[in-house]
């Protein structure tokens, strides 16, 4: 069963349309992502996509029992959260906030969670560090835990590997892809790599302030659209060329 469905959806700021003719459906455990210029919808879907914004026309509509409480996200970083004076492990639980409830705190399950969600990302012996001394891969890792603890249904994640040195962003970007194939979360990522989105995900949505192509990464690199963007190397290893 589809946990998003898109109709016919678009997007306007003050009146004026920034994203139109959205039609497309999220599986469970699919690896979405969404490629563009800068300026062509992708922000302002997401927004959508969390519920901070309706859409002009047509609908977004969740299914599978989906809540709004049960989408872990990941926004761009800036420099004030770079530089959050907290412990790791302070910032990783935070994640639980949603689920609490009315409770004044955490609970024994929280805290596992939080431990666990570590774990899984390879950042649990750092869970006593001030998260403002952490190099930006550490980071990103750190945050990925704490969107976790979110959900064990969906994750958005919003240029996750901007600003990251090159080994660290293969790393993100492999992390990304094992909690996929291993956990069967459905992921939708924002990003500019083209390359590296047609690699590592399943299925690719391109917008030029308009839905322009949604399939399968391997049908996406035979497009003429994804050609282009793609450049003379055609698609990246591992890919259908």
């Amino acid at each position: 069963m589809a946990l998003i469905t898109c109709r016919d959806a678009s997007f306007a700021y003050e009146g004026r349309t920034v994203v139109d003719g959205l039609n497309f459906e999220v599986q469970t455990g699919d690896y979405l992502c969404i490629v563009g210029e800068n300026g062509s919808g992708k922000t302002t879907l997401m927004k959508g996509l969390l519920g901070l914004m309706q859409p002009k026309s047509g609908t977004i509509e969740t299914g599978d029992g989906l809540l709004p409480t049960e989408i872990g996200y990941l926004p761009q970083q800036t420099s004030a959260q770079k530089d959050f004076p907290a412990s790791v492990f302070e910032v990783v639980i935070s994640g639980r906030l949603n689920s609490r409830g009315i409770l004044p705190f955490y609970s024994r399950l929280d805290r596992q969670i939080a431990l666990d969600n570590m774990e899984r990302l390879g950042v649990l012996h750092l869970r006593q560090k001030s998260f403002r001394e952490l190099s930006g891969g550490q980071q990103q890792r750190v945050l990925l835990s704490r969107a976790l603890c979110a959900t064990h249904k969906m994750l958005l994640l919003d240029e996750p590997v901007s600003g990251l040195d090159p080994l660290a962003t293969i790393e993100l970007y492999r992390v990304i892809k094992s909690l996929s194939e291993e956990t069967g979360i459905t992921i939708i990522m924002i990003s500019h790599d083209v390359r590296s989105a047609v690699e590592y995900a399943s299925q690719i949505l391109h917008l030029q302030n308009r839905q322009v192509f949604f399939g399968p990464a391997a049908e996406y690199v035979q497009t003429d659209v994804g050609k282009r963007f793609l450049g003379e190397g055609g698609a990246p290893n591992g890919s259908s060329s």
